[in-house]
Parts: C-alpha cells; sequence; structure tokens
C-alpha cells in the first residue's frame, strides 16, 4: 500500500466486501459490481479483495444521492481514489465530509460543490 492508500483507508474508515455489501442491499454480488461499473457506487482493492465503503449504505439502500454524486465526479474526471478522498475529507463549509452531508440528505448541496469543481 502507499501513502495515498493510507490516507483513503483512513479517511473511509469501514470498508464492506462485495459480498457483504450484496447482503446489506439484497442483491447479487455481480449486482454490486455493476453498480460499481455504473457510478452507483465505488469499489478499490482492499487485501487483494474489492471492498466498497461501508458509509456508501445505509437502511438496506445506497446512500441517498450518492449516485449523482458519483456521476458528477466521475464527469468532473475524477479517479475513484480521488473521488474516495473528496467524499470522505472534511470540509469547514459543510460542516463536516460530502459524505456526511449526503448521509443527512443534502445531496444537492454536495453536487452543487462537485459540479462548480468541473467549472
Amino acid at each position: 500500500m502507499n501513502e495515498n492508500d493510507n490516507r483513503i483507508d483512513a479517511l473511509v474508515g469501514d470498508w464492506m466486501t462485495v459480498k457483504d455489501a450484496a447482503a446489506a442491499l439484497n442483491v447479487s454480488p455481480n449486482r454490486i459490481k455493476q453498480f460499481i461499473r455504473d457510478h452507483r457506487l465505488v469499489g478499490l482493492k482492499r487485501g487483494g479483495e474489492l471492498r466498497i465503503p461501508a458509509a456508501f449504505i445505509s437502511g438496506g439502500d445506497v446512500l441517498k444521492g450518492l449516485p449523482g454524486t458519483l456521476t458528477v465526479l466521475a464527469d468532473c474526471g475524477f479517479t475513484e481514489e480521488e473521488a474516495l478522498d473528496w467524499l470522505f475529507t472534511p470540509d469547514e463549509t459543510l460542516p463536516g465530509a460530502p459524505i456526511d452531508a449526503l448521509a443527512q440528505n443534502r445531496g444537492t448541496e454536495v453536487r452543487r460543490r462537485a459540479q462548480a469543481m468541473a467549472l
């Protein structure tokens, strides 16, 4: 693991395996991989296995506003690592990290900030 991997791991905290995410969402592991390809989720290899941040799943569903935010970040040219870094890095003006704002149903503000980065 490199320094960037360590930073992302420290920011994200808890990770779920594809199998665990599939169980939490009541879908197949292949569906989770499709969600990753479609920018509904982000997955990174950790310990030789694809994992998803646990914060992305809440109440048996993908966190509201996350898929749209991930699409905006991908359209802005963010890599998966950069997207995770941005989502989990605290921002005093929100306050908290963008992922926290999504969890508090403030997705419009998060996507507005993400879109502004593309300009």
